[in-house]
């Protein structure tokens, strides 16, 4: 039978026309309230301090209690009321229904905030008998200050479609439209404002900061999204610290590691209140010099401005909302809301009554005739919007007419109000454009403002530029660094970097497990450059371009060839037109002496050509000084081969003749006849054509051409001749070495004939070193860097031109000027018979 009741009791649902509604415990009153057609609620925490009763559970906990009045959200409160009070006087919104309220207080308490959110939905009192119908009394709700108290506010509202408006609720937490689907805000999301304080930390050049913040939904989303800007943004945090107001022992902590930190730019997301602890412990520890970079919440907070805290804060920079003067507000708080918004000025019904008014609201009565911080009161604004879209959605959901006015038998749901909201569009008296995005929010347009002090010793937050999401990127951020003091009332905007910046020509290296904000600047090598200040790799320069001394600048290679105006090139032309003269004047003196026995025993014709080709072989070294080119080159290689060629071709016709002339003493020899003066210049030519003949084919297949050497130096270009065929020149030198070698031989047969005057001894002589010289050469030519392989080229040319002068006609010379009664045919014929 048990078993029965229960299972009907739990299957039995009420109807909920039949649910009776009953309040459980104390009501909670509204602070401030006005009956209308249409209410608004709102939450503000008008006192800061929270006053709790007894829990001992002995009897009734007694109501919540609030103490020390919290000017900036009563002002708020002020707002709210002036706002309705001016929309139920206007004829052309909402003209004949009227706006009432219920401003409740929250103390900054998340207790007070839910006590205050069920006194707001669950209405007035109910009657015996009273019905649940399952409506909010209340429409909208303005409400609350900071993000943590919104939340729950939020989260409490949200399964009742009622919506919430926040006038300084910044939480990115907030915009979330799938947890807060009917939350709204006239103010910006900390989205935009979490990633302008890494723009403005960027701006400054910044790279080294140090992050606390609020440990509650306001801090820890904040300075999530600051933290993956910076990251983006190359800044280096170089500590993240949170605590709460509650938290004496974190707070400690943090302060410890500020003192610690090497860091002097401090990025603090902090809400008012834990801004206010956090102030009075650096005071008490003497902590300044820190540029404090700071938010909305705290940057304009009066309550923050204490005889100690310019010490710690002057010069501090932050993004707070823009002020802006509501027109008849000032004169609105001195005396319109105490006389109609304030119960206590009610003088209606008994004395007893109107004192226990004035009782409870004691503590507010002191600010009866104070005014002097409405004109920087920057939320006002923000309130005053939040009343005028609700009143705009109403306008809407009224079907209100300029002149039939509104439906008032419209039974308006909260839930139709938060779909009025999405789309409401307007521009209040003051221009600013009001219109809510898809998460809830508005534009992000903040004030850039920066601690100073006046003459007299005040403290004002001197806006100094200004941040506008809506703008382009690179103008949404504006800031007039000239107007700006810094930290420690200093000029000069402060350095923060963990490593200095590393300039062009060099690069940055990460310093092992430090952040990638800390590292060395490594020189670029050589052939590399960086241009720029903190690059990251260097650049290779182009392929005939060479890094400067500095390593910020790639410039041409220096191009190396050897030219006439170096020492060098000058020595080698000293010595060849030395030698050109030489031979210039052994031609002379064999002319003048040509009917000499000395000069006609050595075949004078061969002699004077061996003496051109000499000539022609020390000019020959002469075109390979000089910028290379298409034609130099192909007639330093050919020149060089023929001249050399007809020169061997005399020296070895010079030999063939010493044989013959031996073998034309035997009886019955008729050899001259063989090899006389027509087959010499007939031996001459051939051999020199036969040269001609190979370079005329080399230049025709694959000529010589100037080639600029990129690999055998990586600083310069050697700009030289290339071979074009290596064959071609190997062929060329080959054949003279062929011609050099058979001479060689011939003469080293020849060198002991008898003979007064034997030739084919100095021949010999000088076919040795010939043959000596281009040995060698040819590891030196090899192994010979740049303009060296040419200079290599010509002394050999030099050497071998010398070697052939001097050992051929210096002995002749000798005997010419210097034994003249030598020379003599007796002379020469008596040395014969001795022989």
């Amino acid at each position: 039978m048990l078993l029965f009741i229960c299972t009907l009791l739990l299957f039995h649902k009420p109807k909920a026309e039949d649910t009776l509604c009953q309040k459980m415990g104390d009501p909670n009153h509204a602070l401030l309230s006005k009956d209308g057609d249409i209410t608004i609620g709102g939450l503000f925490s008008i006192r800061s301090i929270e006053i709790s009763p007894s829990f001992a559970f002995k009897k009734k906990p007694q109501l919540l209690s609030c103490s020390s009045v919290n000017l900036r959200d009563f002002r708020m409160a002020q707002i709210m009321i002036f706002a309705i009070e001016e929309i139920n006087r206007s004829e052309q919104l909402l003209p004949n229904v009227s706006i009432g309220y219920k401003i409740y207080d929250s103390c900054g308490s998340r207790l007070s905030s839910m006590s205050a959110t069920m006194a707001l939905m669950n209405g007035k009192e109910f009657a015996a008998g009273d019905t649940c119908n399952r409506q909010s009394p209340i429409h909208a709700i303005i409400g609350e200050t900071e993000s943590s108290a919104t939340v729950i506010l939020s989260r409490t509202t949200g399964p009742f479609k009622i919506p919430v408006i926040s006038h300084s609720a910044t939480c990115e937490c907030l915009s979330n439209r799938k947890d807060y689907p009917s939350f709204f805000m006239t103010i910006a999301s900390d989205y935009h404002q979490s990633r302008a304080l890494a723009y403005i930390v960027k701006y400054f050049g910044w790279s080294w900061v140090g992050a606390v913040n609020s440990d509650n939904d306001y801090g820890n989303n904040g300075m999530a999204i600051f933290l993956k800007t910076a990251q983006e943004e190359g800044i280096c945090v170089e500590y993240s610290v949170k605590f709460y107001r509650t938290e004496p022992e974190k707070l400690q902590k943090v302060v410890d590691t500020m003192k610690k930190s090497t860091t002097k730019v401090i990025i603090a997301f902090l809400s008012r209140v834990e801004m206010v602890n956090l102030l009075e412990q650096l005071s008490i520890q003497n902590i300044t010099g820190l540029q404090v970079i700071g938010v909305e919440a705290w940057t304009t907070a009066k309550s923050l401005i204490t005889p100690n805290s310019f010490h710690v804060l002057g010069g501090s920079l932050g993004f707070a909302v823009r002020k802006i003067n509501i027109e008849g507000f000032s004169d609105y708080v001195i005396k319109a809301f105490w006389d109609s918004a304030f119960p206590c000025s009610q003088t209606e019904g008994n004395s007893s009554q109107v004192k226990l008014n004035c009782s409870r609201y004691q503590d507010i009565l002191v600010l009866k005739n104070y005014i002097e911080d409405v004109p920087e009161q920057r939320y006002a604004s923000n309130v005053y919007k939040a009343v005028y879209a609700v009143a705009h959605s109403l306008h809407s959901l009224f079907k209100c007419k300029e002149q039939a006015g509104c439906k008032k038998d419209l039974a308006i749901q909260p839930q139709q109000v938060v779909e009025a909201l999405k789309k409401v569009n307007f521009i209040v008296k003051f221009g600013d454009h009001v219109w809510f995005d898809n998460t809830g929010a508005t534009v992000a347009q903040y004030e850039v403002v920066n601690w100073q002090q006046n003459s007299d010793g005040t403290i004002q937050f001197k806006p100094v530029g200004y941040y506008d999401a809506s703008l382009p990127p690179d103008q949404r951020l504006v800031v007039n660094t000239e107007n700006i003091i810094w930290a420690g009332g200093q000029l000069e905007k402060p350095r923060s970097l963990c490593s200095e910046s590393c300039p062009p020509g060099t690069r940055k290296a990460a310093q092992k497990g430090r952040p990638v904000c800390c590292y060395d600047c490594i020189p670029c090598a050589e052939g590399e450059i960086s241009n720029e200040t903190d690059s990251i790799n260097c650049k290779q320069c182009p392929e005939e371009y060479w890094s400067n001394a500095e390593k910020n600048k790639c410039v041409l290679k220096a191009v190396e060839f050897l030219s006439f105006t170096e020492v060098m090139s000058i020595v080698l032309i000293f010595f060849s037109l030395f030698g050109v003269g030489l031979t210039v004047l052994v031609t002379i003196l064999f002319y003048s002496k040509k009917e000499t026995p000395i000069v006609k025993a050595n075949n004078s014709e061969l002699s004077f050509l061996l003496l051109f080709s000499l000539t022609l072989c020390f000019l020959c070294s002469l075109t390979f000084i000089g910028r290379p080119t298409e034609w130099s080159c192909m007639l330093r290689h050919t020149a060089f081969g023929i001249t050399f060629v007809l020169c061997i071709s005399c020296v070895l016709g010079k030999t063939i003749v010493v044989l013959m002339a031996f073998k034309a003493t035997f009886p019955g020899s008729n050899v001259m006849k063989w090899f006389g003066p027509a087959q010499q210049r007939l031996s001459v030519v051939a051999f020199s054509l036969i040269q001609v003949l190979i370079c005329v084919i080399w230049l025709t297949i694959s000529p010589p051409f100037p080639r600029k050497n990129l690999e055998y130096y990586k600083e310069k270009i050697i700009l030289e001749c290339s071979l074009g065929s290596t064959t071609g020149f190997s062929a060329v030198l080959g054949y003279i070495g062929l011609l050099a070698v058979l001479c060689f031989i011939l003469a080293f047969l020849a060198r002991k004939l008898p003979d007064n005057f034997n030739e084919a001894k100095f021949i010999t002589f000088s076919m040795l070193i010939f043959c000596a010289v281009w040995i060698t050469f040819i590891p030196s030519y090899v192994s010979s860097p740049g303009k060296f392989t040419v200079a290599v080229e010509i002394f050999a040319i030099l050497a071998s031109s010398f070697g052939l002068l001097f050992c051929i006609f210096a002995p002749k010379c000798y005997m010419i000027l210097f034994k003249p009664e030598q020379n003599t045919k007796q002379h020469m014929m008596g040395k014969i018979q001795q022989s």
